[in-house]
């Protein structure tokens, strides 16, 4: 396994803290070497927010992300905040209604949040959506880890609901992921 430096970012309230806990959280139940950090702007919901995470098989000896290998983003403004110091190798997820102007790493534009609201019902669960296109793409943690530690964090009774949204995201990374 390589290292990992995940940045998923959006609007404060996607939910893209969570995914980035459970990201963490799974990566933890495997064994591996695990720095999860948060931001928000100023506002709590609304402005740009970011889930960092480090996953590694070797020590880590800096606790912050300081060149993502892989971005995930459903805001243009977040998009725009965070992909200042992405390198070309960068793996770069987009929602495809973002109007990316911007030329950067490799970049896969997939319709997370139309997904979460016409295919499974709730717009909330975007972030699962993500998440499970992050698990491809990435392959840091394994889909079962992932599920289990989705249970794990998600309200109870909701459990279902945010692995189909997972289930799917990962579905929707395996088309638009060549």
């Amino acid at each position: 396994m390589k290292r990992w430096e995940l940045r998923l970012s959006g609007s404060g309230g996607q939910g893209l803290i969570l995914a980035g806990i459970i990201l963490a959280s799974a990566a933890t139940k495997e064994g591996k070497n695990v720095i999860q950090t948060q931001s928000y702007g100023p506002e709590a919901r609304g402005g740009a927010s970011k889930s960092e995470v480090i996953i590694s098989d070797e020590e880590i000896d800096y606790p912050e992300v300081t060149t993502p290998n892989f971005l995930l983003t459903l805001t243009e403004e977040a998009f725009n905040k965070y992909t200042t110091d992405i390198s070309e190798e960068c793996k770069v997820l987009v929602d495809s209604q973002l109007e990316i102007d911007k030329a950067c790493g490799e970049l896969h534009q997939i319709p997370f949040l139309k997904t979460a609201e016409t295919e499974i019902g709730k717009k909330i669960v975007a972030n699962m959506v993500a998440l499970g296109a992050t698990v491809y793409f990435t392959q840091a943690v394994s889909k079962s880890t992932t599920k289990e530690a989705i249970s794990n964090y998600v309200p109870k009774g909701t459990e279902e609901l945010n692995w189909k949204a997972f289930e799917r995201g990962y579905e929707l990374a395996e088309e638009y992921g060549d």
